[in-house]
């Protein structure tokens, strides 16, 4: 577990970001009865998602696993496997 990024790039964190805000600012309306303040912030929830998935297509995300990785993590867990079954 300790290898994987989880998504610990800009990408994901901006686009969280923006979504966590998005929710904030709709549950403050949402009580309010404020309906366009609800949806403004709805569509600030959109938004993140937008702005992340664009930050990664820009290479900002996560980077695209090579053969020679996946590979690599094959042999590792059948190596893994083999140690466990004795």
């Amino acid at each position: 577990m300790a290898g994987n990024a989880h998504g610990h790039t800009l990408a994901a964190w901006t686009g969280v970001t923006i979504s966590f805000i998005g929710f904030c600012v709709a549950s403050v309306f949402m009580v309010a009865a404020n309906v366009p303040g609800f949806w403004a912030g709805t569509a600030l929830i959109g938004l993140g998602a937008v702005v992340g998935g664009v930050m990664k297509m820009m290479g900002l995300g996560t980077p695209k696993e090579t053969e020679a990785q996946a590979a690599a993590r094959a042999r590792a867990a059948s190596a893994a496997a083999a140690r466990v079954s004795g």
